[in-house]
């Protein structure tokens, strides 16, 4: 909390350093968190189940009202500004980092909001590149801003809609809504039960803090590969639908396979496509008996799943790299671990690790020495708390 003040203080001087914004009473701070998945990797686009958890690194935004429907931006840590009317919302193709939010404000207008002009300046802390949805803050970021200047409701599950369809049709990113869920949903201690299909949602309860930590692991290799992967992934998904829909009718996607009926027709799949769906069919499982495990109190269990997912992604889904399995061989040996997978698309970015709160120190020298030895690369650890979505800050 104490980070999270020192920049929001830092957001609101500078606010109105650059704006004259004087009157204290008119700068509305908001904060809006990163992510990470705990299990359930690559099965929202195929209407399956995730469980992510906000976690304390977010973004931090000041802003306060103006007469005109002008927006003015600038972002603190890029020392990079970019205006633009509401009358008149196009993409930037200098300040690029502008269209999350100018996205998200012309998608509020055309649900017929009173989106009103504004000054804004923001600054975070969740790493760019490394899988942990520093878009999809930004989005909830810029949308709970402006539904706080132009004082108007709107529900939260809508927001998250609309950030998603922003990211999707103004920026042209292809993301599902995960990332956008949990960023304005999370609850302090808690994970998200997300269905991908309904989007329903249940919290489930973490391990208390005070015993285990949250450590995210950047193998500080950019994500490569992503997008040319992502997309073969996604068709070879599809495929296994197509083909299996002949002897089962009804499913619509592979969250509808049940592990018996994919045991039962999988030889009439190629075997590259068997593959992939087996990764989905059981991630699925792995899932649920995940939220049944955290219920319950079952931390081993919960570990035992995590290094299942991991061991299926690198080698059914085949979207690791070898520094994410040297990273997470790495944390299974480690003092502390509890669980330890990948986390994300996959070709680089992060692990997600349960750790003992007693061992975290161990835990993250013993990682990083092994992964540096192993890699040459000096890698970069986070120890994370669950923490609360999108919300204004009482200061």
């Amino acid at each position: 909390m104490a980070d999270t003040l020192r920049r929001a203080q830092l957001v609101r001087e500078k606010l109105i350093e650059l704006f004259g914004d004087a009157d204290a009473e008119r700068v509305e701070i908001v904060k809006a968190p990163g992510r990470v998945n705990l299990i359930g990797e690559h099965t929202d686009y195929n209407d399956g189940f995730v469980l992510p958890a906000a976690v304390d690194r977010e973004i931090i935004m000041a802003a306060s009202p103006r007469d005109d429907d002008e927006v003015h931006l600038y972002a603190l840590d890029l020392d990079s500004r970019s205006s633009f009317s509401l009358s008149r919302i196009e993409p930037d193709e200098k300040a690029t980092w502008s269209n999350y939010i100018r996205g998200v404000l012309l998608l509020l207008k055309e649900r017929g909001l009173p989106v009103r002009g504004m000054n804004a300046v923001f600054s975070g802390d969740v790493p760019l590149g490394a899988g942990m949805s520093s878009s999809a803050a930004l989005e909830m970021a810029a949308g709970v801003t402006a539904a706080v200047i132009g004082e108007f409701a709107v529900d939260m599950v809508e927001l998250v809609k609309i950030a998603q369809a922003a990211e999707n049709n103004f920026v042209g990113v292809n993301c599902g809504i995960m990332d956008q869920f949990i960023s304005g949903l999370g609850k302090k201690g808690h994970a998200l039960f997300l269905d991908c299909r309904s989007l329903d949602y249940e919290l489930v309860p973490l391990p208390s803090n005070d015993e285990y930590k949250i450590v995210i692991a950047n193998t500080m290799v950019k994500r490569g590969l992503v997008d040319s992967a992502y997309n073969e992934r996604r068709s070879q998904c599809e495929t296994g639908v197509e083909i299996l829909k002949e002897y089962l009718p009804e499913i619509k996607a592979l969250r509808d396979v049940s592990p018996a009926d994919f045991a039962k027709y999988k030889d009439k799949l190629p075997p590259v496509v068997a593959k992939r769906c087996e990764h989905i069919v059981f991630e699925n499982e792995r899932v649920k008996e995940s939220v049944k495990a955290l219920q319950t109190g079952d931390v081993e269990e919960f570990g035992r799943l995590m290094r299942a997912s991991h061991e299926s992604l690198r080698d059914l889904y085949e979207v690791s790299c070898k520094e994410l399995d040297i990273m997470v061989e790495a944390a299974w040996e480690a003092p502390g671990t509890c669980g330890a997978r990948m986390t994300g698309a996959g070709f680089g970015g992060c692990t997600v690790n349960l750790v003992k709160a007693e061992a975290v120190d161990e835990f993250v020298d013993f990682v990083k020495a092994s992964y540096a030895e192993k890699t040459g690369i000096d890698p970069e650890v986070y120890v994370c708390e669950a923490e609360d979505g999108a919300k204004r800050l009482e200061l």
